[in-house]
């Protein structure tokens, strides 16, 4: 594992690594924001661990650049992970050729389909072999007090990964997520490209499908979604979501925020809601 770049912010530490993915079978890059009391030594016990997941064409550093989140994660002492969103450097047949496939696009699945299988195993790179680097590699963090959010392919990402993996997480948000991928443009080319055409194996990367089958996640579910959002209509539909949460229940809180778009301006004007958020749940 290598350090790609270090810097001091609010007392703690923004770093960036780069390591050989077994998974994805190349280099990955993920982003980690280490709390003051971890920077300097002063920690007695392991903080809590929040994994961030980055929408269509972001990489690591979107997040760390543009969102504000490190003034938040100083102030409640939380342990920030930020993983690439899509396996680099593969150069497969057509990886390059649209933004919402391939590179930057890698929607957290575990591809079925060639020639994308070999590398594109996002899901178990998140929920697996990236948690092992991070808890043992870099340290400090609390296996026990985990949370995740995200954004638009990176929400949904999240909300699977809770809905699916509910007991390693505590905690759970998103903005202006992909909720429904099996029935909007983005996910169905994003799943008939990576799982083919059976349709009932995207249900199992679908967070409303999950919903309607039984997951369930023990905690409320955050979710900021901007009413000028251009792709507000065609491809997050965030009722779909709402609609299967109330029909079996499952905490759920859509603030539809008005006049934000789908941008990082959007994201960090609700920053510090979802770091409490989250902080009320891995510190309470």
């Amino acid at each position: 594992m290598e350090k790609i770049s270090e810097n001091k912010s609010f007392g703690g530490l923004q770093t960036v690594w780069e390591h050989q993915s077994d998974i994805c079978s190349c280099p990955m890059r993920f982003a980690v924001y280490t709390p003051p009391a971890l920077a300097d030594g002063s920690a007695d016990k392991p903080v809590p661990v929040l994994w961030w997941l980055s929408g269509l064409t972001c990489t690591e550093e979107n997040f760390t650049v543009k969102s504000g989140f490190q003034r938040y994660a100083a102030e409640h002492g939380l342990m920030v992970v930020a993983p690439d969103t899509s396996p680099r450097g593969t150069d497969l047949p057509g990886e390059h050729d649209a933004y919402d496939f391939g590179s930057g696009a890698g929607f957290y699945v575990n591809a079925t389909q060639s020639p994308w299988l070999e590398h594109y195993n996002m899901y178990s790179y998140v929920t697996e072999e990236l948690p092992d680097v991070v808890f043992n590699g870099i340290g400090g963090g609390d296996r026990e007090r985990q949370g995740i959010f995200g954004h638009s392919m990176g929400g949904h990402g999240a909300l699977v990964i809770a809905l699916r993996e509910r007991r390693a997480f505590k905690s759970l948000s998103a903005f202006s997520p992909i909720v429904a991928p099996s029935g909007v443009p983005w996910g169905e080319k994003a799943f008939s490209g990576y799982l083919g055409d059976n349709v009932d194996a995207w249900k199992e990367f679908d967070a409303t499908e999950l919903v309607k089958s039984g997951h369930y996640f023990a905690g409320d579910i955050l979710i900021d979604q901007g009413t000028a959002d251009q792709f507000l209509d065609e491809q997050l539909k965030p009722h779909l979501f709402e609609a299967a949460c109330k029909e079996v229940d499952q905490p759920c809180t859509i603030r539809m925020q008005d006049g934000y778009d789908h941008s990082y301006f959007f994201i960090a004007s609700f920053m510090a809601d979802h770091m409490a958020h989250h902080a009320k749940a891995l510190n309470g």
